[in-house]
């Protein structure tokens, strides 16, 4: 797989890849790719991280059912960063039970929370 072999990986055989929605392009989330994380996601149409804390494959929605389906892959001009095109799957791409990991915002030196929680995790993940 050659098109692997043309992402500089950083020194954990790691890259930064960030989902989109590909609808109105709002960043969801920043996560790491591995070589098999990235080959597993172009070859099953929905994104699949590299889970530091866990040391393992991280199937996005797997528990949460909240799944990340790959509609476009895009690699940056310095070959260190991936940006995924995603569909979303129910809405909520945070572990928060919200639309996406970037919910707070950096108002008059402190940061503020602006986006709803849509599901309890609780109701999400369980206790």
């Amino acid at each position: 797989m050659s098109w692997v072999d043309d992402v500089h990986w950083d020194s954990n055989g790691l890259v930064a890849a960030v989902a989109q929605d590909a609808a109105n392009l709002r960043v969801l989330t920043v996560a790491w790719m591995n070589r098999e994380a990235l080959a597993a996601t172009v070859a099953e149409g929905r994104a699949v991280y590299w889970s530091r804390s866990r040391q393992r494959l991280w199937r996005k929605g797997e528990e949460s059912g909240h799944v990340q389906r790959l509609k476009e892959i895009r690699l940056d001009c310095d070959a260190d960063a991936i940006v995924l095109l995603v569909e979303q799957v129910g809405g909520i791409a945070c572990h928060t039970g919200r639309t996406s990991c970037f919910y707070r915002r950096l108002t008059d030196g402190a940061w503020e929370t602006v986006d709803p929680v849509l599901k309890d995790p609780q109701d999400i993940y369980g206790a």
